[in-house]
């Protein structure tokens, strides 16, 4: 496995959760917050959030299984998964409630997480990913733009997806594609996101996170499986519209089943959002853990 990078007062350890050893890095005192990343990164997507967020709070950053220096082990990696494991982190470190922020897959699941155990989260940062509840009656528009999950299709082909993965630089163009501030990124950055997933058991891993999802998640989520299940705890969605993989335009009914709920739109970030505007990032993250829910 490649070095862990280093930031000034992180600490890491592994923490086992339902027998799988799971990378957290962790930084600050105080009232827990818990970062969780997205494809095709790890902990090191937070780098420039954390410092802000350590001055008050506890910072937990997890590295989902099958990413950075978490376990990876076989599997479906369907995104219920990724929810129990934030889930039995807390429950592993002995934390009854948190605030938490998640990208991409990560905040998939984060939706779930607070949709199954409101009680364990005291509120909720998405950033750049659908809702659970998609759009009753689907536009036109929304059809247009399955064009977005062309990448996904191409991960998910068995041989295909671990070639791009272990053998090109697929997962690092998939970064700065869209990006609104691509200094965002130096090559060391990049190549710390992409060194981790060529070890063959995370390539595959990445290879099941999205056949899972195109085979057995994409058709329940767009009958709306989900529909009758309520979001109680405060939630804010950042959402940077350069996002050229979660179109902003089509967020789905959300207004319908969560109660306290905003979107924030930003024109000056893709997808990659707490990398390309960190502190805005923290600004919302401290935000909300502040505010008298």
């Amino acid at each position: 496995m490649p070095a862990l990078p280093e930031l000034e007062g992180v600490t890491h350890r592994h923490v086992e959760v339902e027998g799988i050893r799971l990378h957290v890095a962790e930084a600050g005192a105080g009232r827990p917050v818990v970062l969780v990343h997205g494809w095709p990164q790890h902990w090191w997507y937070w780098r420039r959030v954390i410092p802000p967020l350590a001055a008050e709070r506890r910072v937990i950053c997890l590295d989902l299984r099958g990413f950075g220096w978490s376990d990876a082990p076989p599997g479906r990696y369907d995104k219920a998964t990724f929810a129990a494991d934030i889930v039995g982190l807390l429950d592993a470190l002995e934390i009854e409630r948190t605030d938490l922020v998640a990208h991409d897959w990560g905040a998939w699941a984060g939706f779930l997480a607070c949709l199954d155990h409101p009680d364990r989260f005291r509120s909720y940062l998405a950033l750049n990913m659908y809702p659970p509840w998609p759009e009753r009656r689907p536009s036109p528009g929304a059809a247009l733009g399955l064009w977005r999950l062309w990448y996904q299709v191409v991960l998910a082909t068995p041989g295909l997806g671990q070639t791009l993965v272990r053998r090109t630089d697929f997962a690092k163009r998939v970064i700065t594609t869209g990006a609104v501030h691509p200094e965002a990124w130096t090559e060391a950055d990049l190549e710390s996101f992409a060194n981790v997933l060529r070890e063959p058991a995370r390539a595959r891993a990445s290879v099941q996170l999205y056949r899972t999802f195109l085979l057995r998640e994409l058709a329940p989520y767009a009958s709306g499986a989900h529909r009758g299940r309520r979001l109680t705890v405060p939630t804010l969605l950042l959402h940077g519209t350069r996002d050229v993989a979660v179109d902003h335009r089509h967020l789905g009914d959300w207004q319908e089943w969560a109660d306290r709920m905003s979107v924030e739109l930003r024109d000056d970030s893709g997808h990659f959002i707490a990398e390309e505007l960190p502190g805005v990032v923290a600004d919302r993250a401290l935000s909300l853990a502040r505010a008298e829910l």
